[in-house]
């Protein structure tokens, strides 16, 4: 699947814009987050995640427990692969039921997209510890079985989400932040003194693609997100990743060109434009003037903003406050309004 077949854009929803979370939320309490992501975001709601709670809440541990084959235990490093299920597995999959059963509770009746998150191949391989203690993504084999585990479980995953809010059409985003340094050969090994090589970029589109594929069976769309430095646009689209979530404010020169391929090829920017921790928030028009900027800079049609853009916080809001993150998500809904209303 590439670029020129994507499904309908995840932005421009009824012409007033679009705007939507990360992922994360402060707290622990999965009814609270589930009923302030459904009651700010109208168009592009999200299944929110509470790493406040603990191994197996964390970003790492919650995939690890959609795995299927494929266990995972905590060790005082991090998490380790491991030969059977046990309590840390337990843990992390009794929480993703919780967190389904409030989402469940609060999209009753609810139709349109409906964006839930999983950590992607080459993040899980540089964060996953083989028994001997360095990372899956040393090696190869790892890597493909975890990949391939992983499709699995996004697929039984994707399939419940379904079941469960029957009038959602599923987006799948991947959380990557590690895929620049994957790419880049500076995942630090066990002792920290070496680096792990770089992966050959043709075998990360690769799994991203298969991943891209198991989505598409179930009419899901896949958004890629990174908050680091770097994110490989082209690759990504290549992958065939149907929208791409980013911190607007790491944007250098360098991306420009091939965000403008991007949203030329049809690609849904989530553009992080919104502080993730409590401060003070500007106007909501203030917070996308950069997003207008760039698309005078890149000679974009301003009519197209609303089709192109979502508007994020710039990462996920587990360390603010939950008085700031319910203000983040209403921003940013009257900033992506604002960008729908006055794209110039």
């Amino acid at each position: 699947m590439t670029e020129n077949n994507a499904p309908t854009r995840l932005a421009g929803h009824a012409g007033t814009g679009t705007a939507t979370g990360i992922g994360s939320m402060p707290g622990g309490d999965a009814r609270e987050a589930a009923k302030t992501v459904t009651g700010s975001l109208e168009s592009l709601p999200y299944l929110p995640e509470l790493p406040a709670r603990g191994p197996g809440a964390d970003m790492i541990g919650r995939t690890a427990g959609l795995l299927v084959d494929v266990y995972a235990h905590v060790e005082p490093s991090g998490w380790r692969i491991s030969d059977r299920p046990g309590r840390d597995t337990r843990r992390a999959r009794s929480w993703m039921g919780e967190d389904l059963d409030a989402l469940e509770e609060f999209t009753q009746e609810y139709e349109g997209d409906l964006k839930v998150s999983a950590v992607g191949p080459w993040t899980l391989a540089a964060a996953l510890e083989l028994r001997n203690g360095e990372a899956a993504l040393s090696d190869p084999g790892a890597c493909r079985d975890l990949t391939a585990s992983l499709a699995e479980g996004l697929r039984a995953h994707l399939a419940d989400v379904r079941r469960r809010v029957p009038g959602a059409r599923p987006v799948l985003q991947l959380d990557e932040p590690s895929l620049t340094a994957v790419l880049q050969g500076r995942i630090k090994s066990a002792s920290g003194y070496r680096t792990h090589r770089a992966v050959d970029r043709a075998v990360v589109e690769g799994a991203l693609r298969d991943l891209v594929g198991v989505a598409g069976e179930a009419g899901a769309p896949v958004v890629v997100h990174s908050c680091a430095p770097g994110v490989p646009f082209a690759l990504l689209r290549r992958a065939g990743a149907h929208g791409i979530s980013f911190d607007f404010g790491l944007l250098t020169e360098r991306e420009e060109e091939a965000i403008g391929e991007a949203v030329e090829g049809g690609t849904t920017l989530l553009a992080g434009v919104v502080p993730g921790v409590d401060g003070p928030l500007s106007d909501p028009a203030g917070s996308v003037m950069g997003v207008r900027t760039l698309w005078r800079r890149l000679g974009l049609a301003p009519g197209t903003l609303a089709e192109s853009v979502v508007v994020t916080p710039s990462c996920g809001l587990a360390g603010a406050s939950p008085a700031y993150a319910r203000s983040v998500l209403t921003h940013c809904v009257r900033a992506a309004r604002s960008l729908a209303d006055n794209p110039e």
